[in-house]
């Protein structure tokens, strides 16, 4: 089968007296048989293409599907005189929901079941729960489409009535008034934007809603939660640089909200009730923020009072409360760390982690009055793990580890961290996994995974999935390039806007110190990258292309200077400060010198697998099949250029436990027929 070809349809872009043509921009239509047909063209050409490794393909699915314990259950939380848990029944894709009350001989209650509601649907999301405060009423949130765009239902648990009580095109999640009376939630607008705070009184119809708050700011995005403490009703909103937040007390539900300290540029900040005060997370004079302290009743930051002070080389990332301790998430060089502070006295004390790559998180810990802290643990080569913490005692219990079927034996694995010089002298961490016995000798086939945005971290987790490469031979490898926040608030400030470049060539560096030193095979090293890692990848392989064997970018946002320019399309306002705003001169050429669609050139170019989701709210479909349609018709060798798109999804791609899988299975069997797919089982 030959490669399908889309039609050229001339379209002219003027901006700043600079034209351009876009030959695809037809393809921004997804109700156009025409673009439908292109689309399943190309996923027909793709199956075609991948048809030598098909077996393969198949035998990394049941493998990977064999690793994943198929009856499991999560360890309980307790809270309100329940217990809460969810778990998974053999060959089912999604969740259960259940609890159990705390007494003796308590019998298990299926508050949702998943599977069931998602049964003869293509696509499903549960992206949120909230109990009501007498824990008879469950408000949850669901996606069919996978645009992002929830239904928000009511549950009687006594009864296992749905409510007539529905909303839809909310962001999902929700907040109940103390009397359990009144619902708050997030509605979206046309762009899918967050923000519009909606009062639902139960009983009511959903058209007699009260409007509670509405967020103008297209650069802003709004939420509604509930403190911790059961105090307060919290309305948030933020943008990149700037933040603002309302509080109501939650026994009054239908009074107004109050500005807890209003809007800045370029001040960030976050808030936590905890017994009569409130903790502030600033970067005000603070670049990796520092914490403060204010009472209730203060109106402003000229109340706010230093709790714990900013420092260069620690990066404050987050803040748990309790009504004795405070537990703060601390970042330094590039590792975390757990900051516990008795409220009593100020006493304090860390809890740090001993492995040379690794990431803990703070776990769901919704009991305000506990004094155990529930984590998280894991590392490229340790399954998730959960530990309670006696803050009283410094006491750790293990709770539970995910169970990997077949054998798996973490020492059979190597995990290793290095600091990679860039061109610039900065130091880019870059986390390694292999086999035990594997040699840096310089033949190894290596996937090297990017991001760099956002200030979002890709910290070491473990995926049993990816134990189908190692197992193979292949060196797994993340690079913390700059744009995310590993090394603190200025990695990020480094790869953003202006600098945004030095995010790609971190990568490209990290690339060519993993061959230099013998990880990778010159001719064996793969790129991986998804959504604005996408945009990575894309950049990436236009600046460098021989670099690579093989590249995969998924959902990758590709064609940014014109996505930049169209304010209807979701997103794109509140990115303003990320990239750039291109209706500004500077940021448009700039944007433009590095935008991987506009600036495909005639080169070789390495084998490249794009997948997107027709219905995909984060980056829209349409960009990476124009990338691809112009990238056939520039690059100037015959290596593998493939689009898969899945007509069912959005932006996180499959939503089945298992049909995941399959998605991951496809890539790795692409990488391998690169190499040649006979010689791996």
């Amino acid at each position: 089968m030959n490669p399908p070809v889309a039609r050229k349809i001339p379209y002219q872009l003027i901006t700043h007296n600079h034209e351009r043509t876009d030959n695809y921009y037809w393809l921004n239509n997804r109700h156009d048989q025409e673009v439908i047909a292109y689309l399943q063209a190309e996923n027909q050409y793709t199956e075609e293409a991948l048809q030598p490794s098909y077996a393969l393909r198949e035998a990394l699915f049941q493998e990977m599907k064999a690793r994943v314990k198929q009856s499991d259950q999560t360890f309980p939380t307790v809270l309100n005189g329940y217990s809460y848990y969810t778990r998974y029944e053999q060959g089912k894709e999604y969740p259960v929901i259940c609890r159990k009350a705390t007494t003796d001989q308590a019998v298990e209650e299926i508050m949702l079941d998943a599977n069931a509601l998602a049964d003869g649907l293509a696509f499903f999301h549960l992206i949120q729960w909230e109990m009501s405060p007498d824990n008879t009423l469950l408000a949850f949130s669901i996606d069919t489409v996978g645009r992002r765009q929830y239904t928000l239902k009511i549950k009687n648990l006594s009864t296992g009535e749905l409510l007539p009580d529905e909303i839809t095109n909310t962001s999902g999640a929700t907040a109940w008034s103390c009397d359990g009376q009144y619902l708050f939630y997030t509605r979206k607008d046309d762009t899918l934007r967050p923000a519009l705070i909606f009062r639902h009184h139960l009983g009511e119809a959903s058209a007699h809603d009260v409007l509670v708050y509405e967020e103008m700011d297209t650069a802003f995005r709004t939420f509604v939660y509930k403190s911790k403490s059961d105090k307060y009703l919290i309305i948030g909103s933020e943008s990149t640089l700037s933040s603002e937040y309302r509080i109501l007390e939650a026994v009054n539900p239908t009074g107004r909200f109050r500005l807890f300290q209003p809007r800045i540029p370029s001040l960030k900040y976050s808030i936590y009730h905890q017994n009569d005060r409130f903790l502030v997370r600033t970067n005000d004079n603070a670049q990796n923020f520092r914490l403060m302290e204010t009472s209730e009743l203060a109106t402003n930051r000229e109340s706010w009072h230093e709790f714990l002070v900013h420092r260069h080389d620690v990066l404050l990332e987050g803040v748990e409360v309790f009504a004795q301790f405070t537990v703060v998430t601390e970042r330094k060089e590039g590792l975390i760390r757990f900051r516990i502070i008795k409220v009593e006295n100020n006493e304090a004390h860390y809890l740090s982690f001993d492995e040379e790559d690794y990431y803990a998180f703070i776990a769901a810990n919704p009991d305000y009055n506990s004094t155990v802290l529930r984590y998280h643990y894991t590392s490229l080569k340790t399954p998730e793990t959960v530990f309670d913490y006696d803050l009283q005692h410094r006491e750790r219990t293990f709770c539970k580890q995910q169970e990997v079927p077949g054998g798996f034996n973490p020492d059979q694995y190597v995990t290793k961290r290095c600091m990679v010089p860039a061109r610039d002298g900065k130091k880019v961490p870059v986390s390694l996994v292999h086999k035990k016995g594997l040699l840096p000798d310089g033949k190894n086939p290596l996937l090297l995974y990017g991001y760099g945005s956002y200030g979002i971290n890709i910290d070491s987790t473990f995926r049993s999935s990816r134990l189908s490469l190692l197992d193979r031979g292949f060196v797994f490898a993340i690079a913390h390039v700059r744009g995310g926040q590993e090394l603190g608030r200025s990695w990020y400030e480094e790869g953003k806007l202006l600098a945004k470049k030095n995010t790609f060539f971190d990568y490209i560096d990290c690339g060519n110190y993993l061959i230099e030193t013998g990880y990778a095979a010159q001719d064996k090293l793969f790129g991986y990258g998804g959504s604005a890692g996408g945009l990575l990848i894309g950049a990436v392989i236009n600046m460098q292309p021989d670099l690579f064997r093989g590249v995969i970018a998924a959902v990758p946002f590709v064609d940014i200077v014109t996505t930049m320019l169209d304010d209807s399309i979701p997103l794109t306002t509140g990115e303003y400060d990320e990239w750039g705003n291109p209706n500004e001169e500077v940021f448009y050429k700039y944007m433009l010198s590095y935008s991987p669609y506009d600036q495909v050139k005639e080169q070789n170019y390495p084998a490249i697998l794009v997948t997107t989701g027709l219905h995909d709210s984060q980056v829209q479909y349409w960009e990476p099949a124009k990338w691809v349609a112009k990238l056939r018709d520039y690059k100037t060798n015959d290596q593998m250029l493939l689009l898969k798109t899945n007509m069912k999804t959005g932006h996180g791609g499959a939503s089945g436990r298992f049909e995941a899988l399959r998605d991951i299975a496809l890539e790795y069997a692409f990488l391998m027929q690169l190499l040649d797919s006979k010689q791996y089982k």
